[in-house]
C-alpha cells in the first residue's frame, strides 16, 4: 500500500493490536449510544471515580450570576457563550453551527457551541495573538442582566458544486459569518474572526500522555519524506508551567495542556475567573461589564478546577465497532492508499501525564489509537480563516484526531465535522481538504462508488 512503510511508526503500531480495537489499551470501554463519550476509562479506582463523579458535576451544571444563594457556582459572565462547559460539549460531544441548531428547532437561540476567535494582526505577547482593542479575543453573544452581549454572530452559506471522477455530483457548504448589533462600536480596522466548533472530549487526557518526541518526530519524518505533507509544531505560552511548550490542543494546536485549556475556557466562555486567569474580559470600552459584580476572587477555585480537568482527562475513548468487517477493512487500505494515515497517525504509546491515573500500574505505557499527528498543516485556501495563532498560519489546521468519530450521531443527533461544522459527514470532510491533503482529495475523487463507501465505513469505525 502507497504511504505504509513510508514512515516507521506505522510499522510499529501493528505490533500490539493491529486492528486498533482498543483505541485507548486497557482504559478501552465497548460504548455506543447516547452517553458514548461519557464514561471514565475503564482503569479507574473507586476514589478515582469518586472525582471523576465531582468533576463532571461542575462540568454539566450551570453557574449562576452574582449574587446567588450558592457560593460555589456563582460568578457567570459578565459576558459569556454558555452557562456551562457542557452547554458546548453536550453530552461531552461535539457540537453544531448555527444552520444545523435552526433546523434542529433552536431557532431562536444564539449559537452556544460555536465561538468566534477574534484578534488584530501583529504578534502579541509570547507570540500570540493580539486582541482587538474593544471585543477582547472573542465574540461572547450573551451577558449577565444589565451588561450588553457584545454581538450576535450571523451565518450563510454558499454552495458549491462538484463531481467525482465517476460523474457523482456533491454539494459542499462554505459557510460565511457576518456580526450585527455590535454593542461596543465597530471592530478594529483589520480584525479577523474565525469560527470553532467545540469538539467531542473521549480520550482527550490520552492526547495529553502522548510524548512530545513523538509529536516532534512526526514533524521530522514528514520532513524527510517527499511528497507535499509537512506538518509543523506549534510551540505556545502555557499559563500554567510558566513556559512556552508544543502545541496539542485547540483547532491550531494553540494550546498545550488541559489545565490551561480548562482554565482559558471557564474565562472565555463562561466568564468564570481562576487563578491563573484571574481578571475578567472586560476591556476598557466596557464599562457596563467592568462595573458588573465578581463572584469572588478567583470565581472557581483551584481544587475545584482541578476536579473538572481530572473529569475531561479520563473521558474514556470508546471500543472500535466493526473493525473486523471485510468492506471497513477494505476501507483502511484505501485510507493508507490515499496517505491519509500520514496525517492522521494511527498509533502511539503513552508516556509521561501530568495525571497518575494515566501512569498507574495498570495505565502506563497504553498503545492508543487516536489517528493524528497533532502538527499544523496548510489545508489549502477554502478551509483558510486568514487569523494566525503563535506559530499556526492562517491557512494551517492541527490534524483533529478521528477516534470516536462514528458515535458523534448517536451522541449529538448530526455529523458535522471540520472546524467549525461545515461539513456534513466524513466524505465531505475530505472533499474540504486541500493544500498539502490535495493529493489525497484526488485519490478520493477517483474511487468508486464502493471504495468511498468503504473509506466512509472505516473512519466511522474509529
Amino acid at each position: 500500500m502507497v504511504g505504509i512503510g513510508a514512515l516507521g511508526w506505522l510499522q510499529a503500531a501493528e505490533v500490539e493490536d493491529p486492528l486498533g480495537e482498543q483505541t485507548g489499551g486497557a482504559t478501552t470501554v465497548p460504548a455506543t449510544g447516547r452517553n458514548a463519550f461519557s464514561f471514565p476509562l475503564a482503569t479507574l479506582d473507586d476514589a478515582e471515580r469518586t472525582r471523576f463523579a465531582i468533576g463532571n458535576s461542575f462540568f454539566r451544571r450551570n453557574w449562576v450570576e452574582t449574587p446567588a444563594s450558592t457560593t460555589a457556582r456563582d460568578g457567570l459572565g459578565p459576558h459569556f457563550i454558555a452557562r456551562s462547559c457542557g452547554g458546548c460539549h453536550v453530552q461531552d460531544g461535539r457540537g453544531a453551527p448555527p444552520d444545523l441548531r435552526r433546523r434542529l428547532g433552536a431557532e431562536h437561540e444564539p449559537p452556544v457551541a460555536l465561538l468566534m476567535r477574534l484578534s488584530v494582526p501583529g504578534v502579541g505577547e509570547h507570540g500570540g495573538v493580539v486582541p482587538d482593542p474593544v471585543y477582547g479575543d472573542q465574540i461572547d453573544n450573551a451577558a449577565i442582566q444589565g451588561v450588553q452581549p457584545e454581538a450576535r454572530v450571523r451565518m450563510r452559506t454558499r454552495p458549491i458544486a462538484g463531481r467525482f471522477a465517476d460523474g457523482t455530483r456533491y454539494t459542499l457548504q462554505q459557510p460565511i459569518y457576518t456580526l450585527a448589533d455590535l454593542a461596543y462600536g465597530p471592530l478594529a480596522p483589520g480584525a479577523m474572526l474565525s469560527p470553532r466548533i467545540a469538539p467531542h472530549l473521549a480520550g482527550i487526557g490520552l492526547l495529553d500522555a502522548i510524548p512530545q518526541a513523538e509529536i516532534e518526530r512526526n514533524a521530522a519524518d514528514q520532513a524527510a519524506a517527499p511528497g507535499p505533507i509537512k506538518g509543523q509544531v506549534n510551540r505556545v505560552w502555557d499559563a500554567f508551567a510558566g513556559e512556552m511548550r508544543v502545541g496539542r490542543f485547540g483547532w491550531k494546536a494553540n494550546v498545550a495542556t488541559l489545565a490551561h485549556q480548562s482554565a482559558g475556557a471557564f474565562l472565555g466562555d463562561i466568564g468564570i475567573t481562576s487563578t491563573h486567569f484571574p481578571s475578567e474580559a472586560c476591556t476598557p470600552a466596557q464599562q457596563d461589564c467592568r462595573a458588573a459584580p465578581s463572584g469572588g476572587t478567583p470565581e472557581i477555585d483551584d481544587e475545584t478546577l482541578s476536579h473538572v480537568v481530572f473529569y475531561q482527562a479520563t473521558l474514556a475513548p470508546a471500543e472500535r465497532r466493526n473493525a473486523r468487517d471485510p468492506q471497513v477493512l477494505r476501507g483502511q487500505a484505501l485510507f493508507a492508499q490515499a496517505q491519509c494515515a500520514t496525517c492522521h497517525r494511527p498509533s502511539y504509546v503513552t508516556g509521561a501525564s501530568p495525571f497518575p491515573a494515566l501512569t498507574s500500574p495498570k495505565t502506563a505505557g497504553q498503545r492508543i489509537h487516536p489517528y493524528t499527528d497533532l502538527l499544523l498543516h496548510d489545508m489549502g485556501e477554502r478551509l483558510a480563516d486568514g487569523r494566525p495563532d503563535f506559530a499556526a498560519s492562517g491557512r494551517q489546521w492541527k490534524t483533529p484526531p478521528l477516534w470516536g468519530i462514528g458515535l458523534i450521531r448517536e451522541v449529538n443527533g448530526h455529523q458535522r465535522l471540520l472546524h467549525d461544522g461545515r461539513a456534513d459527514g466524513v466524505l465531505e470532510a475530505i472533499l474540504w481538504h486541500g493544500g498539502e491533503a490535495e493529493d489525497a482529495r484526488q485519490q478520493v475523487l477517483k474511487m468508486s462508488r464502493a471504495e468511498r463507501e468503504a473509506l466512509v465505513k472505516f473512519v466511522e469505525s474509529l
